[in-house]
């Protein structure tokens, strides 16, 4: 294909098709990389990964960084979780917003360029994916009603950490009780005065069959709800006070596998690497 061809192209993808700004979907993946390979590992992402690998592409158009330290890792629950095994496991934790309605055009690119990384040597090998998924948007709750951030602002607003939680229903009606009371009554009643400004919920999709070999299938796709708690303080400062409690919510509706506080890294930086473990 000639580059006057390929230019083309681009042009005419970018004139038909949605383009707004909601996130209708999420890649959310939280990564543990291997005893002995935490500097390296952020150095590769920091340096490459995150632009190379997730923000050049199209239509995912937001992301951010978090890292759980060991003071972090110590605040998880279930001791038991059916998503991270032990519960300890995925320090860091990446998250990014993709246009509504482009969920295929970025699967095709996404993957294609994953294959490309491969085989130039330039995916980094000692690490364990413990819950990577892309993920279709329910609904977002916002404490303050009309005012503050919206969630397609979330992941370039300053949030001072992130909780993220999962979330089994016993199938997929029970699923869509539980969004529901979620929606409409624990959640409204949790943000009240509390430092979380907004809960997005989403839930999970199907990986490609031509997905890369390293990163499982995911599991709970009519069962699982993913949500992410933003907040305005560092969860280490509040988290007796208004999130211990947090493997409760949904109870009797669903059972909550993981709950994981999460604080931001800071970009082109090897800080809190020498916390993790």
């Amino acid at each position: 294909m000639s580059e006057e061809t390929r230019s083309e192209t681009y042009a005419e993808l970018a004139s038909v098709g949605p383009y707004g700004v909601r996130p209708g979907h999420a890649l959310i993946t939280m990564v543990e990389p291997h005893p002995g390979h935490e500097y390296a590992y952020n150095r590769w992402y920091e340096d490459d990964h995150y632009y190379a690998g997730a923000m050049a592409m199209p239509w995912m158009y937001a992301g951010r960084r978090w890292v759980a330290t060991r003071e972090l890792q110590d605040l998880r629950g279930p001791e038991k979780s059916a998503v991270a095994r032990p519960v300890t496991a995925g320090c860091y934790l990446s998250t990014y917003w993709i246009t509504e309605g482009r969920y295929d055009d970025h699967m095709k690119w996404t993957v294609g360029i994953n294959k490309r990384l491969n085989r130039d040597a330039r995916v980094h090998q000692e690490r364990t994916h413990v819950f990577t998924a892309f993920q279709d948007h329910e609904t977002t709750v916002y404490r303050d009603g009309v005012a503050g951030p919206r969630d397609f602002h979330a992941l370039d607003h300053p949030y001072a950490g992130l909780i993220l939680q999962v979330i089994d229903s016993e199938g997929p009606a029970e699923r869509s009780e539980l969004l529901e009371r979620l929606r409409t009554r624990d959640l409204p009643r949790r943000l009240t005065g509390s430092p979380a400004a907004m809960v997005t919920i989403f839930r999970p999709t199907p990986l490609p069959g031509d997905r890369m070999t390293y990163v499982k299938q995911v599991e709970g796709v009519d069962t699982r709800l993913t949500l992410l708690w933003f907040l305005e303080r560092d969860p280490r400062q509040c988290w007796t006070e208004h999130f211990a409690d947090l493997e409760t919510l949904g109870a009797g509706a669903g059972r909550v596998e993981l709950v994981a506080p999460f604080i931001p890294t800071v970009p082109g930086t090897d800080r809190y690497v020498d916390e993790l473990r």
